[in-house]
């Protein structure tokens, strides 16, 4: 199957760069490489380093790409690595890094990766097909609590409590083995009225997706460690698809930008934090109408930009 992949506010986050000719980038998600396209277009003299933890990915961009060879450095790793990634290719700052935090089209509608309860397949969701732990192992052998907060907190699933229950009563039986089997099981634990509802797996699908790839963890540790990486002027850019990932963008930028976060109670500044970045979007950048019309997976996209002090 073909690497397909709408690059979601592709415009909005090129500007956002800010991109210098003889600069060095990092594309901390090359997925299809839509955005890495638009960067290395812009390069003279300047590199660009894709990183993505999908060897499918990588070698769809590496085609795609390959008119700019000789401008990119092409890195099959997590971008939670980004400090030890640089330092390996001897590169001690950069002057802009994009990570795109949305699942690519490809993974999504490519049956056999697991991640679709449209198909019916082996679950799986691993974006790094080399790693253990996949969505088997969650749905058949984390405790029921542990099932029932990833879905509250990772999916927002209202319904947690009780399709947790379900998912711990039915594997009793048999493992829970294919995507079309947790659909059902999901379904099944809403009233009759709802459950002809296409979407309503989706929040628990986007739950179990994010623990198997460690997502926010790895986001949290990330958004520093690509902030000590970045020049003077230098500019990050982080496209989000959820109200977590957000709102960790959102905290450790707000965090790197103010100076004193002492206690209100303080009358005086005893912490000497300074900032060490300027907000370059006081509220974040959604899509336009016109790209909600051509592609609805943008729908819950959010571009933050900050730029080095």
């Amino acid at each position: 199957m073909e690497f397909k992949h709408i690059s979601v506010l592709k415009n909005e986050a090129i500007d956002g760069l800010n991109i210098n000719p003889v600069g060095i980038y990092v594309d901390c998600t090359t997925g299809g490489g839509g955005h890495s396209l638009e960067i290395v277009k812009k390069l003279t003299s300047g590199r660009l380093i894709c990183i993505d933890k999908d060897t499918d990915a990588l070698t769809y961009a590496k085609s795609r790409l390959s008119e700019y060879s000789d401008k990119i450095t092409f890195v099959n790793d997590n971008f939670a690595n980004i400090d030890t990634i640089l330092d390996e290719l001897n590169i001690d700052y950069v002057d802009g890094i994009l990570a795109d935090l949305g699942v690519s089209s490809y993974q999504l509608d490519t049956a056999e990766r697991g991640f679709s309860f449209m198909h019916d397949y082996k679950l799986d969701m691993r974006m790094n097909k080399e790693q253990k732990l996949s969505a088997y192992e969650v749905v058949n052998e984390y405790p029921e609590d542990e099932l029932a907060k990833i879905m509250f907190n990772y999916g927002e699933e209202k319904n947690a409590r009780q399709i947790a229950r379900k998912i711990v009563r039915q594997r009793e039986n048999k493992p829970i083995e294919t995507t079309f089997e947790l659909r059902d099981i999901v379904k099944s634990s809403y009233p009759p009225k709802f459950q002809n509802k296409t979407s309503l797996p989706n929040k628990v699908f986007q739950a179990i997706r994010i623990e198997v790839n460690n997502e926010l963890n790895d986001l949290t540790i990330s958004v520093e460690k690509m902030l000590s990486k970045l020049k003077k002027n230098g500019r990050l850019c982080i496209i989000t698809f959820h109200p977590l990932e957000d709102r960790i963008v959102k905290t450790q930028f707000k965090l790197h930008s103010t100076d004193c976060i002492c206690p209100p109670r303080i009358p005086k500044c005893v912490c000497g934090h300074k900032a060490d970045i300027r907000l370059i979007t006081k509220h974040p950048i959604v899509p336009s109408e016109i790209e909600l019309n051509n592609n609805s997976r943008s729908a819950s996209a959010k571009l933050r930009i900050a730029e080095k002090l």
